[in-house]
């Protein structure tokens, strides 16, 4: 069994930057893909970025291209959100994301392709 634990969230003005972390355990690390979703009040839970075991293959959804960067330390378990020129759209809750394989699917937008999940971390973005 995996355990994902997020931090790193808190409250932020427009254009302002934080770094999520998510600490993983329970699995070789270098072996799992890793994604980060968001969940804002009232919508679904949405895809935002996907990083392979190794750190070769990384995906990012269109909203946030250019403004977040995913990264992972194989060394330290953990995979890392920068999350940088934050928008009021932003605000959600962050989730942490594994998979039992080390690559990261076609399917990655998708909850299903995904096995284990933290319990999540609140951004708030303020206008």
């Amino acid at each position: 069994q995996v355990q994902l634990v997020e931090s790193g969230g808190g409250l932020v003005q427009a254009g302002g930057s934080l770094r999520l972390s998510c600490a993983a355990s329970g699995r070789t690390f270098s072996n799992t893909a890793m994604g980060w979703f968001r969940q804002a009040p009232g919508k679904e839970r949405e895809f935002v970025a996907a990083i392979s075991g190794s750190g070769a293959t990384i995906y990012y959804a269109d909203s946030v291209k250019g403004r977040f960067t995913i990264s992972r330390d194989n060394a330290k378990n953990t995979v890392y959100l920068q999350m940088n020129s934050l928008k009021p759209e932003d605000t959600a809750v962050y989730y942490c994301a594994a998979r039992k394989f080390y690559y990261v699917p076609s399917a990655y937008p998708r909850q299903e392709s995904w096995d284990y999940w933290g319990q999540g971390t609140q951004v708030t973005v303020s206008s």
